[in-house]
């Protein structure tokens, strides 16, 4: 038999295993050429999926035997989400995809709807591959405002919560702490977990911007032009609290790009060392009580999409890093 991975790390497979497979054998990072989303012209930096695979591998940040391919989420899967009317919009929107426009502000056609799928499959083999190991990045995914029934904010899928369900279903986990450091507030996260006790929503986001708000578990607004002193502060004041009322089995962190200070959508201004420092203690915090993490890119739309990548590659890097500690 293979590496676990090969197996995508499902229930059936893990039970065929004639022992316990070390952490380090394990893969820790998703991706896939599918991720490509094909939005000529478009403010979201699509080719950053790519890129920063790329800078993983030539920055010797990861080996290629730490990447597995993901499969697409199955129409089972989105259905522990997305209501079966939603999904079969987006299908015949694949037809007419200047329609994509009116549900998430981006075209759908059939390799963009394609792509969507791969990274919530992405999500949900990061999310296997974090229970087992002690994390999972994916290198796509965080897609924070889709809600159960429809699309919103370049976001047809939401892949965050269609992983902590697949997780749950397959017994393994019973809790989760979502920690959404995007810029824009998780809206269609929050919504899809409200109400529900085995799911923690947390964000710190930019209180005056998109979206019109929902009701996280703990939302965290930041006044215009917050810079790394206050957006530390905060991270630091509400983590330890967070992590004692949601008591997880796995964090899912929606790493977003966005609070950069030179961001074209945002008006917060982190620069690259305060990314480095949020990363450290969002990791941090999770591997002081032993819990995995489950990682995402998110939004990011820099002035110059490179810096984007930076702050995502070093995300990647603290992740790995830890995981080769060991917990």
């Amino acid at each position: 038999m293979g590496r676990p991975g090969e197996e995508n790390l499902s229930s059936s497979a893990r039970r065929d295993l004639e022992g316990p497979v070390p952490a380090s054998a394990l893969p820790r990072i998703v991706h896939a050429p599918q991720y490509t989303l094909e939005w000529p012209g478009h403010v979201f930096p699509t080719f950053k999926y790519r890129r920063v695979r790329e800078r993983l591998l030539a920055e010797g940040i990861a080996k290629e035997e730490d990447f597995i391919r993901p499969e697409k989420a199955s129409r089972e899967d989105l259905l522990l989400v997305h209501t079966a009317g939603y999904l079969d919009r987006l299908e015949a929107m694949t037809a007419r995809p200047d329609l994509g426009y009116l549900e998430f502000e981006a075209p759908c056609t059939r390799e963009v709807l394609d792509a969507f799928l791969y990274m919530a499959g992405g999500s949900i083999l990061a999310g296997r591959l974090a229970v087992e190991g002690g994390v999972g990045v994916n290198l796509g995914g965080g897609f924070h405002h889709a809600f159960a029934d429809r699309g919103e904010g370049f976001c047809a899928l939401n892949d965050i919560a269609v992983a902590l369900r697949v997780l749950q279903r397959e017994e393994a986990i019973e809790r989760a702490l979502v920690v959404d450091l995007d810029l824009h507030q998780g809206n269609g996260t929050a919504r899809i977990f409200q109400g529900d006790d085995s799911v923690f929503t947390f964000s710190i986001h930019q209180e005056n911007n998109y979206p019109i708000k929902e009701r996280s578990d703990l939302d965290v607004g930041l006044e215009d032009l917050a810079g790394d002193d206050v957006y530390l502060a905060a991270l630091r004041e509400h983590l330890p609290n967070v992590f004692d009322r949601s008591r997880p089995d796995l964090v899912a962190y929606v790493a977003g790009a966005d609070p950069y200070e030179h961001d074209q959508l945002g008006g917060l201004r982190l620069t690259k060392a305060g990314f480095a420092e949020r990363d450290r203690l969002v990791f941090g915090a999770a591997r002081e009580r032993g819990v995995p993490v489950l990682a995402f890119l998110a939004g990011g739309y820099a002035r110059e999409p490179e810096d984007v990548v930076d702050i995502h590659v070093a995300m990647a890097r603290e992740a790995l890093s830890g995981s080769r500690r060991g917990r």
